[in-house]
């Protein structure tokens, strides 16, 4: 992204235009956009992905992209501000024909430079999704901290909302109940999926240019397998978001295995090119270098061995091992 947020964000607009909504059919396609560009660019992934899961949501509570409540338009770029954090808690209030939200939301990746997001806020005792004008004086980002060595554009920090008037996406309840709350999260692993094949190309170039070892030929085939087993995943995912099973385990299983897999192929492609590759690539190879760091910070959005024990819990309610 060459720290061009801005443009990033002009161009994943763009591509908001043409690009396939997930469960229309073509979610294998939407899913390889977003992999292609990770495996060019995680970090302008890392931009576009959230834009494309507002544009979603959005449409399937059947609200245009263009909110005149909200001073919307088809060039707003759009961020989604679901996260929960310790004493961070934002709450939504009608006042007359008004929502209003008031709190702090943590974990908000480009407030400073988006003109508005989907906020989750609590009402009495669930969630409701709204929409919100970023650029409200009642509304102030934090600009930290953040001092990661990848994704450094990305700025990921908390927002503050005071009184800032907002508009009702979908009845209370609805975001996080809704069919297709796990499709964000399998489209966050495509681009994970994508960014491992940029760090893996890194070490195929290198193999065919030069006279690899063994040890180095076997790093490659086990990178090489493991990139495999997990496209198939995705693929069998995306294919079944767009024609969905009855029989099909649970939409929060399926978005777990291939999430865990994905996260774990991830780690394990780093760890096989750097071992075959060791330090030249990170210190005198900058888009590589900049691609890891991008992507190991990424891809610690899964929760590891949390999101292994929320699989294997799903697993023992449903009483039905695939296996």
């Amino acid at each position: 992204m060459d720290g061009d947020v801005t443009r990033a964000l002009e161009w994943a607009v763009e591509v908001a235009a043409w690009a396939p909504l997930p469960g229309s059919g073509e979610t294998p396609l939407l899913w390889e956009l977003l992999a292609s560009t990770a495996a060019a660019d995680v970090a302008v992934a890392r931009v576009l992905e959230p834009h494309l899961d507002a544009r979603a949501i959005l449409h399937q509570a059947g609200l245009p992209v263009e909110l005149e409540d909200v001073d919307a338009d088809a060039r707003s770029t759009w961020g989604v501000f679901a996260a929960e954090g310790p004493g961070m808690k934002v709450t939504a209030a009608e006042r007359g024909s008004t929502w209003l939200l008031q709190g702090t939301k943590p974990w908000c990746s480009l407030a400073g430079q988006l003109t508005h997001a989907l906020v989750t806020a609590h009402v009495q005792d669930t969630r409701r999704l709204f929409a919100v004008d970023l650029r409200q004086d009642a509304v102030s980002a934090d600009a930290g901290p953040w001092f990661p060595r990848g994704l450094s554009q990305v700025v990921s920090a908390p927002v503050h909302f005071n009184s800032a008037r907002a508009i009702p996406v979908g009845e209370a309840g609805w975001y996080l109940e809704r069919p297709g709350f796990q499709w964000g999260g399998l489209a966050v692993a495509a681009c994970w999926w994508g960014g491992a094949v940029g760090v893996a190309r890194s070490l195929y170039e290198w193999a065919r240019r030069g006279n690899p070892d063994q040890l180095a030929m076997s790093a490659l085939g086990a990178v090489d397998t493991e990139l495999n087993a997990a496209r198939s995943v995705l693929r069998e995912a995306a294919v079944g978001i767009d024609d969905p099973s009855p029989s099909a385990s649970s939409e929060a299983m399926t978005a777990l295995r291939a999430r865990n897999l994905v996260a774990e192929v991830v780690d394990s492609t780093i760890l096989r090119v750097g071992h075959a590759r060791g330090p030249g690539p990170l210190v005198n190879d900058e888009a590589h270098a900049r691609r890891v760091a991008d992507l190991q910070l990424y891809v610690r959005q899964h929760h590891a061995a949390h999101d292994h024990a929320a699989l294997g819990r799903a697993l023992v309610a449903s009483r039905e091992a695939s296996w």
